[in-house]
């Protein structure tokens, strides 16, 4: 797999704006998750605590994960791996159904699907003529855009998915309408007498007002107090839920205000809009200045782009435990989470798709997949890009690169599934070097990291059940027997085993 050079790991660790706890230990750092959801670390050099062999040999599952399965026994939408279908078409979303299903996800997160801005005359490039955000851009709240498709065609595509057991979540853009005022609906504008908050450009992200009334990169923030304005965007949630929609994904939803935000501006919008029958709903919090994630975190799943910072230094081969071991904010529990690697944000506009392949955004993938808490989302990615071309075909509504489907991926999907119910215990059997990583899952399975450029020979602690395990993908053999695991993960590879 392709290395990046120290300079770009010390600019990513410089840029992390979460602080995460340090675990020390050796010869192995173990740490487990108990019930309380705090780490616990096992450190050889402490006759506080038991030695890394000890603690590793007791599985962390006294917490209760049984909220990863609903009752039926199907994966829970708050827990099952989402493929991000980034500017798929309704009809190429149905056509490969079957494949997403074979690749190990439970949900299908859309692009939005709601009416749009018609751009550079209905030009059909994710960048060009045409572009991928106009259907961030609203012009009314009816189903069916001249990018996806047609209402009839989503109805088509949620039927066909509850067939094979798939849910269907809809990005879904209620803060703002179009910066175009001129392709704004009358139905909107004609809801009240200030369906628009009119506040002007936001300025200063260090004021809460600001953030949640302001206009985001000069979309026309609707008013989202207004009692008209919530009743007509809850329609449109219940008749894509009507439709076949599971579920939502609420774009800029920190920008939306809370019920106990400031007197002067605080509204029940969430309340209101949520009460629409979905199953499973999160919102985009980026987190930063005044973000009230642990707020937005009572009412719906949110996501955690802190974490996804520190995933893409382990996608970089930096993988300590010390690193990935926190979500990002201690004030959410891990269930409420949707992690990432990558979001369509990061690729287009952070860079993501230069400073990193699709190989190296697997290692941090093996990470969210492995882990027991969070839904992992993973970004589908333009067909035919590279580090070396963004776009690749760039053509919106077409199917993206094969990756999501690929032998590792689908792997570690099937694990996640496999480990519903589970707690888990994360370890460095390298000890400091942190270039290889172990995540375990109760007493059943692992998934181990070797990010160095040398076979690892491992002879370490485990937590699970003796006997003899083959990897999923390469078929090597290792072998468990009084707590400790032995066999060879070769270079530059991820194993999945149970």
């Amino acid at each position: 797999m392709k290395k990046r050079t120290s300079a770009i790991l010390a600019a990513l660790i410089v840029a992390m704006s979460v602080s995460l706890s340090a675990c020390g230990g050796t010869p192995q750092n173990t740490v487990s998750i108990n019930a309380n959801s705090t780490v616990v670390s096992s450190q050889a050099e402490s006759s506080a605590v038991s030695t890394a062999s000890e603690s590793a040999s007791k599985p962390a599952d006294n917490k209760d994960y049984s909220y990863q399965k609903n009752d039926d026994g199907t994966i829970a939408m708050n827990y099952g791996a989402i493929l991000h279908a980034w500017s798929w078409s309704f009809k190429t979303i149905t056509e490969n159904l079957q494949a997403i299903k074979d690749a190990g996800y439970t949900s299908i997160q859309t692009s939005p699907i709601n009416e749009c801005k018609i751009g550079e005359d209905g030009g059909m490039e994710l960048y060009g003529n045409g572009k991928w955000y106009y259907h961030y851009q609203p012009t009314d709240y009816k189903i069916g855009n001249y990018q996806l498709g047609t209402e009839d065609e989503f109805k088509t595509l949620c039927a066909e998915a509850k067939k094979l057991g798939l849910k269907i979540i809809v990005d879904v853009p209620l803060n703002h309408v179009s910066s175009d005022m001129s392709v704004v609906s009358d139905n909107i504008k004609n809801l009240c007498e200030n369906p628009f908050h009119g506040e002007g450009e936001i300025t200063s992200y260090s004021s809460r007002k600001q953030v949640t009334q302001g206009d985001l990169l000069g979309l026309n923030d609707l008013n989202t107090q207004d009692k008209a304005v919530q009743e007509y965007e809850l329609a449109y949630l219940k008749s894509c839920v009507a439709d076949g929609a599971s579920g939502f994904r609420f774009d800029a939803a920190k920008h939306i205000e809370l019920p106990d935000d400031k007197d002067s501006f605080a509204s029940d919008f969430w309340p209101t809009v949520l009460d629409n029958g979905a199953e499973f709903q999160y919102g985009e919090i980026l987190q930063g200045e005044t973000d009230r994630i642990d707020a937005y975190a009572e009412l719906m799943s949110v996501t955690a782009s802190n974490y996804g910072e520190a995933v893409r230094r382990v996608a970089l081969g930096n993988l300590k435990v010390s690193n990935i071991e926190g979500y990002g904010s201690s004030k959410v529990d891990e269930s409420k989470f949707v992690t990432w690697v990558e979001s369509h944000d990061n690729y287009c506009n952070d860079n993501t798709w230069e400073n990193y392949t699709e190989a190296e955004i697997e290692y941090g993938w093996a990470v969210i997949a492995a882990r027991s808490g969070g839904a992992p989302l993973f970004f589908s990615r333009p067909a035919g890009s590279s580090t070396d071309s963004q776009w690749g075909n760039n053509k919106i509504g077409e199917v993206g690169s094969d990756e999501f489907k690929s032998p590792i991926v689908s792997a570690l999907n099937h694990f996640r599934n496999e480990m519903a119910g589970l707690g888990e215990t994360l370890s460095n059997p390298d000890g400091d070097p942190g270039k290889v990583l172990m995540i375990e899952r109760g007493d059943k399975g692992a998934v181990i990291i070797n990010a160095g450029s040398s076979d690892f020979t491992l002879d370490s602690a485990s937590v699970l059940a003796d006997g003899t395990y083959n990897d999923k993908v390469t078929n090597a053999e290792f072998t468990v027997s009084g707590g400790k695991i032995s066999g060879t993960v070769t270079a530059e590879s991820i194993i999945v085993i149970y």
